[in-house]
């Protein structure tokens, strides 16, 4: 009998790192894909990715609703996706719905789903960050019924909020897989597709934090800015996600950078083509989650810039800087030209194939709905 399975995302990141379990799933003749899509992917300020997933799924059942407005608050996204989804997931009727790491479409479906009674499978629990996402990760782990954890650290914490150890597989995480083929694009053929002239170049990627409030975003965000003017070096600039405060961000860039020849501004890049432009950039500065996972997995260096990634990583190319001018410089001149080594703690690039294999076992479907708390003996 055919399982129906549903993929759900709503950015740009999430798609990234369930797109090779997408692919690898719908080899197999036994599941029916569905990939519902919203958020920032319907959204032509962020670049419009949805069309990104129709290129990459173009014979696969995709269902979209738009779940915001422009600079709308979480809580309200939140009741908006429950909203939507909820009678999307009723007249699809799924045997699992998986969902991706700690965003609030992740947490929308995962509270529709759990009291319609679907199964629900979470990528990428039981990790930590600085913000609010945290909170929201550890809430959809709570609801869901597997986890898909990226290593044992990742387990652990689970087993400490009470999940059932059977429960728990160590896949490490599929943006691996992306990241250890060989098939990504050149750097030829990515400097091509994005009108990129640089020889060399960094990239920047900050998000507001959300349980900042605004002053502090805009003197961080201040902050940053003086450190590229003083490095004066090419860098290709990322959009920030949609959380509350993103537009502070995007007027300080626009209003500094839109006419410097040195600077590339991008709404998004296409996960593989980003791959390839950071594989081959000098470093990454900013508070994405990119820094401290897939530059790590290639040993480029990262400026980890305030609390957002707090203690997810501890590899070697990691240096952590509060917002002064002159702690970032000296961190950015202390390692330049020097060599990482890469780094493995978020999976090996086989993730896909161990979700596969697991899915293939019966006991795996007839998980309990029910969930108990698990009590850690003493």
């Amino acid at each position: 009998m055919v399982k129906k399975i549903i993929f759900v995302t709503g950015t740009r990141a999430d798609f990234g790192k369930i797109k090779s379990t997408i692919k690898r799933l719908k080899k197999n003749k036994n599941y029916k894909i569905t990939i519902i899509v919203t958020g920032m992917h319907l959204m032509q300020k962020y670049g419009s990715t949805y069309l990104e997933i129709k290129k990459s799924f173009p014979h696969t059942d995709i269902r979209k609703f738009k779940n915001q407005k422009n600079y709308q608050s979480q809580d309200l996204i939140l009741s908006n996706t429950i909203n939507k989804i909820s009678p999307l997931l009723k007249k699809i009727s799924p045997d699992m719905i998986i969902v991706h790491g700690d965003r609030v479409e992740s947490l929308a479906t995962a509270i529709a789903g759990s009291f319609n009674n679907f199964l629900i499978a979470h990528i990428e629990g039981g990790e930590v960050s600085g913000t609010i996402d945290e909170h929201i990760r550890h809430s959809i782990s709570k609801l869901a019924h597997l986890h898909f954890v990226s290593n044992t650290d990742a387990k652990k914490r689970l087993l400490q909020l009470g999940e059932l150890p059977q429960s728990i597989f160590v896949t490490g995480s599929p943006e691996t897989d992306i990241m250890k083929s060989v098939n990504l694009p050149s750097i030829k053929s990515a400097k091509k597709r994005y009108n990129l002239d640089f020889k060399k170049y960094s990239l920047i990627i900050y998000h507001p934090v959300t349980t900042e409030q605004r002053h502090k975003i805009i003197s961080e965000v201040n902050c940053l800015i003086k450190f590229i003017k003083r490095v004066n070096s090419n860098f290709i600039l990322i959009y920030p996600n949609n959380d509350p405060g993103n537009e502070i961000i995007i007027k300080k860039y626009l209003k500094n950078f839109k006419k410097n020849k040195k600077i590339k501004i991008f709404k998004s890049l296409r996960f593989e083509y980003y791959l390839t432009f950071l594989l081959n950039s000098n470093f990454i500065i900013g508070n994405s989650s990119s820094g401290v996972r897939e530059a790590p997995f290639f040993g480029v260096p990262t400026i980890n810039l305030g609390l957002r990634q707090k203690n997810r990583n501890n590899a070697q190319s990691i240096f952590d800087s509060k917002f002064s001018l002159n702690n970032m410089m000296k961190i950015f001149q202390n390692f330049k030209d020097k060599k990482f080594k890469k780094s493995k703690i978020f999976g090996d690039g086989k993730s896909s194939e161990k979700i596969n294999k697991i899915l293939k076992k019966q006991n795996v479907w007839n998980i309990s709905r029910q969930k108990y708390l698990q009590t850690i003996k003493k």
